[in-house]
């Protein structure tokens, strides 16, 4: 089984039925039963790419450097306890990255996630993932059988299991193999130094 990238014109419906849209381009995963997965397709469709980090990125350097003033980047250098920068070539090298990595982040924050469930965490949350991962009577029912029902109240209390016999497991020499023991006691050699 191999899954299939097809990309179609924006329709916002399509994004409830599990596609994804990332700045006008449709992406919909879809599984195909072909048991050959031809590589020239795979190669030909990896070789042109559909999309770019470097759009997210501001086209001029105003654009990144107008949204935070020195002010602020001396503000920020301080709480993060990083030095201020040594010349104004590396202010303004800073300001321009910062503004970049801030410009950055407006773009991711711009995607339309309506429709789309937030992750709680980064695992496969498929229907088959979550029915694998839960945990049933079937799985606890070696626990169960070693709890028993008390009193009244009808307390659960686990019942005492059978004593593990060490017999051989702590028989070995401790001390069979140091070179240097006082009785029951290793030596350990320690430098002190004379204080007069």
């Amino acid at each position: 089984m191999s899954i299939a990238l097809r990309i179609r014109q924006p329709l916002c419906h399509l994004q409830r039925l599990g596609i994804w849209q990332l700045r006008g381009t449709l992406f919909e995963c879809r599984r195909t039963n072909s048991s050959k997965s031809n590589a020239n397709d795979i190669s030909s469709m990896l070789s042109k790419p559909t999309w770019s980090v470097r759009s997210l990125l501001p086209q001029t350097a105003e654009d990144s450097t107008a949204e935070i003033t020195q002010k602020e980047l001396h503000h920020l250098l301080r709480l993060s306890a990083l030095p201020l920068p040594k010349s104004p070539e590396e202010e303004a090298e800073m300001l321009k990255t910062l503004g970049s990595q801030l410009h950055f982040v407006k773009e991711i924050q711009s995607v339309n996630t309506d429709g789309v469930r937030p992750l709680s965490s980064l695992r496969d949350e498929t229907a088959e993932a979550e029915l694998e991962q839960t945990i049933g009577l079937d799985h606890l029912k070696e626990a169960f059988a070693k709890e028993e029902i008390v009193g009244r109240g009808r307390r659960i209390r686990r019942k005492s299991e059978a004593k593990v016999n060490t017999q051989g497991a702590e028989d070995w020499d401790v001390l069979g193999s140091t070179s240097q023991k006082i009785g029951r006691f290793f030596v350990v050699e320690s430098t002190k130094e004379n204080s007069t």
